[in-house]
């Protein structure tokens, strides 16, 4: 059975039906792998998480409280995106979710207690967790699905750049006027990077909220979604770096690993926004997604250390473009340099990204194969390609 995404998507991705208590849950399936949806989909401009989370075939998740089950780890994503570098704790990497998380500085604990990846505490002032006004009280109500995708942020701007201070600003639900409020207090806080791990479909009214991602001098990555072939927003920003997903699997080749497009990532050409003078393909006359991609199939998957549906902490594999979107945050914070609010200091240095061939995200005749399709240079799903070290990311 195919779905068709907000944006009119016909997704070619396998899906099971799971009754629950809670209501109906689709389960989907990459090659052998599957996964849910950690968030639901709304309608209209409210944003849903983009994290998805790798279950078995009958939806239950796939998890352990004693020891790590498997998914790429710290090691794996710097090796394959040749990130040496560590960042500093001047430089603020700040993650933007709807409503609260709990045991997010415990969680983060975990995770970089098991990698080797020093602490990261209130105490010693490289974390906090704040709310949308930039208060360290009066936090959101939980919600799992959202904690989730802050603990799968938090993790991969560690991952990427472990001595970076990492903001958590919780918005006070999943509307756009809290994220965006949340948007625009980390940047009055002083954050180098925002990363967005959320989109909804492109509607009208999207250009009036585009003043919450256009901040000079800060870097905000946004997910591109999760169900292929479609625009989404706020990736469609001309103001925010697009993040695409891949395929990434280790290989016997001198990088050492070899990608692909992912069938999930989200590409597409704005309906809203005009192109940007540093956008160069000439298919699309409006602003296009992707600018950039990473890892974010589930079947390639990270581990990280977050909340079961339970509420219990626990290891996970997680995928989506909520993979991807931190984890470029992360290596724009290693880098550590200054740059725009767009992503034009990437378009300057083509070269410097692995170029993502093969592979697409859904069927986009009568536009250009590039739109849906992993092709030689530029093309939608993936933008430029994937990070090859931090050399592209900042001024």
């Amino acid at each position: 059975m195919n779905r068709i995404s907000a944006g009119g998507l016909l997704s070619a991705l396998a899906l099971v039906t799971l009754a629950q208590s809670a209501g109906a849950l689709e389960v989907h399936r990459s090659g052998s792998t599957y996964y849910t949806e950690a968030c639901p989909r709304m309608a209209g401009l409210v944003a849903h998480c983009t994290a998805l989370d790798v279950t078995d075939a009958s939806g239950r998740m796939i998890e352990s409280r004693a020891s790590r089950i498997g998914g790429k780890t710290p090691a794996d994503l710097r090796s394959a995106y040749k990130i040496k570098a560590s960042g500093k704790s001047s430089t603020i990497i700040a993650i933007v979710d709807a409503f609260g998380y709990d045991n997010a500085e415990a969680d983060l604990g975990v995770y970089r207690t098991q990698f080797g990846i020093a602490d990261c505490t209130t105490a010693n002032g490289c974390f906090k967790k704040l709310n949308e006004h930039g208060k360290a009280k009066n936090y959101p109500a939980q919600d799992i699905g959202w904690a989730r995708e802050s603990a799968l942020d938090v993790d991969m701007a560690s991952a990427m750049c472990p001595s970076c201070t990492i903001y958590l600003i919780e918005g006070d639900d999943n509307s756009f006027k809290s994220l965006g409020t949340a948007e625009d207090t980390a940047a009055k806080l002083g954050a180098h990077v925002i990363s967005n791990s959320y989109a909804a479909g492109e509607a009208g009214g999207v250009k009036g909220l585009d003043h919450y991602y256009t901040h000079p001098g800060v870097v905000i990555t946004a997910s591109t979604d999760d169900v292929g072939y479609g625009a989404a927003y706020p990736a469609t920003s001309p103001h925010v770096v697009a993040v695409g997903g891949t395929h990434l699997v280790a290989d016997g080749s001198k990088r050492g690993w070899t990608e692909t497009v992912w069938r999930g990532a989200g590409s597409g050409c704005s309906g809203f926004f005009a192109k940007p003078s540093w956008q160069k393909d000439t298919g699309c006359t409006m602003r296009m997604e992707a600018d950039v991609s990473a890892v974010a199939d589930p079947a390639t998957g990270v581990a990280i250390y977050a909340p079961n549906n339970a509420g219990v902490s626990a290891w996970l594999i997680e995928g989506g473009t909520s993979v991807s979107a931190p984890l470029i945050g992360g290596i724009f914070g290693a880098n550590g340099g200054t740059v725009s609010n767009d992503a034009s200091v990437l378009y300057a240095k083509p070269k410097k990204f692995n170029d993502v061939v093969g592979g697409t995200n859904g069927v986009c005749s009568p536009e250009p194969d590039y739109f849906c399709t992993g092709v030689t240079g530029y093309d939608g799903p993936t933008g430029l390609g994937t990070p090859k070290g931090i050399k592209a990311f900042g001024n």
